[in-house]
């Protein structure tokens, strides 16, 4: 795959299954970029999906960026980015608790 363009263009995420058109894989590709973007905020991270490219670009609020290619990778990125473990289950995150990071 090129780094810069993303082509060939990798097989849609299962998290994209059973989305009818291509319009409704856009949407939620956006949607989840919106829930990746609330979840890393609290680790100094956000998520951007500009869906020009396969995958997620996770940055630090100091500019760095890598691309995720699956939202299995976003996890390993963040936590690398981070410096620290990234719980996408953490109670903050669920509505369990309101605990800050």
């Amino acid at each position: 795959m090129c780094a810069s363009c993303g082509y060939p263009m990798r097989p849609g995420h299962w998290t994209e299954a059973g989305a009818p058109e291509a319009h409704d894989r856009l949407r939620a590709r956006f949607r989840r970029a919106e829930i990746l973007n609330r979840v890393l905020k609290g680790y100094g991270l956000t998520a951007h999906d500009g869906a020009q490219v396969p995958g997620v670009q996770v940055g630090t609020l100091s500019g760095n960026h890598t691309i995720a290619l699956d939202l299995a990778e976003v996890w390993t990125v963040a936590e690398r980015l981070a410096g620290r473990p990234v719980d996408p289950l953490d109670p903050r995150f669920t509505g369990g608790g309101t605990e800050t990071a």
